[in-house]
């Protein structure tokens, strides 16, 4: 049970905010009464209001005047919220797991409360076998599978800190697959874990979404705020005991039993989407720099 707006709303999740930008995290506190947390990544921040004007005029940033920038965002935001705030390291396909190991440790610096987003390939999982040894506290992201999932679990035993997965429900739908399914099948195979790994239900999309990820009682709910907006538009309603997430066009994602026992590296961890995830964001970095 939390209390939102003076309104008890009976949810277990933690509402994350999904963004780049401390005016639309302060847009959401202001709106829910709380946050949680924050999600960002390099979309996100290339997407803020002060990136874009300079983008316009003209200007570029050198990679360190980018990271600055970042910082600075992630400070302001942490001041808001007080809460875990994801922030992601830089890579691309030919990332090597000690560059992600070596950036990760510079951006847990950054605040005394953050997460760091490391994608989910091989590189990526070495590099977080690595970092929970030193206690750098990790979100795996960019999961589009029940496999990569189960990789995510294999690869952060031990961990001291509660990992995050997140799977990008929007991202799959796009391609006609019920990303929610995924959702479901995740937090379906992490009962039988020892609950070390979180979900963090990400690519909100929709109210619809929002809801879903509610019924199935995700851990974790990363918002952008238009959808927190029109959540508070409706009074904060929540899913009926009949509510099901299955548009008629999109293909179901079946639940595969898939054991938690392996090694990481027995799971099939490629996945194209997660290419493409990687692509985008690199893109969307590159394209700040001079």
């Amino acid at each position: 049970m939390i209390e939102i707006k003076d309104k008890k709303v009976n949810i277990s999740s933690k509402i994350f905010v999904d963004g780049g930008d401390p005016v639309e995290t302060e847009k959401a506190k202001s709106l829910l009464g709380f946050v949680d947390g924050q999600t960002t990544n390099p979309t996100l921040i290339s997407k803020n209001p002060e990136v874009q004007r300079r983008i316009r005029e003209g200007g570029k940033f050198t990679r360190e005047e980018i990271n600055l920038f970042y910082k600075k965002i992630v400070a302001e935001i942490y001041k808001i919220t007080n809460g875990p705030i994801s922030i992601e390291v830089y890579a691309d396909k030919n990332t090597k797991s000690e560059e992600m190991l070596n950036e990760a440790r510079e951006l847990r610096k950054w605040t005394e409360n953050n997460y760091i987003k490391i994608p989910i390939t091989k590189e990526g999982l070495r590099a977080a076998q690595k970092a929970i040894q030193e206690d750098i506290p990790i979100n795996m992201t960019l999961c589009f599978s029940q496999e990569q999932a189960a990789a995510v679990y294999s690869a952060t035993k031990g961990a001291k800190k509660p990992v995050f997965v997140s799977p990008f429900i929007g991202r799959l739908d796009d391609r006609g697959e019920n990303g929610m399914n995924l959702v479901e099948n995740i937090l379906k195979m992490y009962q039988k874990g020892d609950g070390h790994v979180l979900l963090l239900a990400a690519s909100i999309r929709s109210l619809d979404h929002l809801l879903a990820a509610i019924k199935l009682s995700a851990p974790i709910i990363t918002v952008p705020l238009m959808i927190i907006q029109e959540w508070a538009e409706k009074n904060f309603i929540l899913p009926k005991e009949n509510f099901n997430y299955r548009p008629s066009n999109l293909k179901d994602i079946p639940y595969k039993e898939i054991s938690l026992e392996k090694d990481w590296q027995d799971y099939e961890i490629n996945h194209e989407l997660t290419e493409v995830g990687l692509e985008r964001f690199s893109t969307d970095w590159e394209k700040l720099l001079g």
